[in-house]
């Protein structure tokens, strides 16, 4: 599988997928990028989204997703 990595300096895609939110972390609140996952098809649509996810079984899960959906 290959793919491209970006760096997101502007904060622009992160607000644009609904990620950039308020979180709390040991008694303090900052805004930060929620941990999202999303599974994007050749056309560039979201195919799915991945809210709540175990790490262990992430891999696996979009795997058997990419099958579905016809990678």
């Amino acid at each position: 599988m290959s793919f491209t990595l970006f760096s997101d300096e502007e904060e622009d895609v992160v607000k644009q997928y609904g990620v950039w939110k308020q979180k709390k972390f040991r008694g303090h609140e900052f805004l930060g990028v929620l941990r999202v996952s999303f599974l994007i098809d050749s056309e560039g649509v979201v195919a799915k989204v991945y809210e709540t996810m175990k790490p262990a079984l992430q891999a696996k899960k979009v795997l058997d997703d990419l099958d579905v959906f016809g990678k």
